[in-house]
């Protein structure tokens, strides 16, 4: 399988139906409705596997924070375009999301805070994790995500990846 066709299978399905409708942040000035469209857009690329839309949402020195068990292979900063692809494919072929719901969007300037659950299987072990809960702070520029700082709870995510 091609890292499209991974990151594709491991997030379309849990992202599409969530991201169909459109978001909108309550009383937003103009700065905040753009960064929250385009966080939103990039999510959608995700969702959809399409990587020319992701690669124009992201900006070429973008960093991507996933903290975390360093023995999880996608954990770690990502600095760049090219190593945010990398990473992404990495992820895709150990991890299967199974769920992902935004529960609470707030944007502010060039800032957006996005809220959820999610629940998903690691295909080192084919154990489920069980719903957890995940927030995102991302940064916009001109259009562009600068700043994708993932937060999850990895401790529930490495029992599964490790679990035998």
């Amino acid at each position: 399988m091609n890292r499209r066709q991974a990151l594709t299978a491991s997030v379309a399905a849990a992202t599409a139906v969530t991201l169909g409708s459109a978001a909108t942040a309550q009383s937003n000035d103009d700065q905040s409705q753009a960064s929250l469209d385009t966080v939103m857009a990039l999510m959608g690329a995700m969702g959809s596997g399409d990587m020319g839309a992701m690669a124009d949402l992201m900006a070429d020195d973008m960093v991507w924070l996933n903290a975390g068990d360093p023995t999880l292979p996608w954990i770690g900063p990502w600095d760049g375009k090219e190593a945010i692809f990398g990473f992404l494919g990495v992820f895709s072929e150990n991890f299967q999301t199974t769920k992902w719901e935004n529960t609470d969007v707030l944007a502010s300037g060039d800032t957006v805070a996005i809220f959820g659950d999610m629940n998903g299987i690691t295909t080192k072990s084919g154990q489920e994790i069980g719903d957890f809960t995940f927030a995102l702070r991302a940064k916009v520029l001109d259009g562009q995500v600068v700043l994708w700082n993932w937060f999850e709870d990895s401790f529930a995510v490495s029992q599964a990846y490790h679990a035998k």
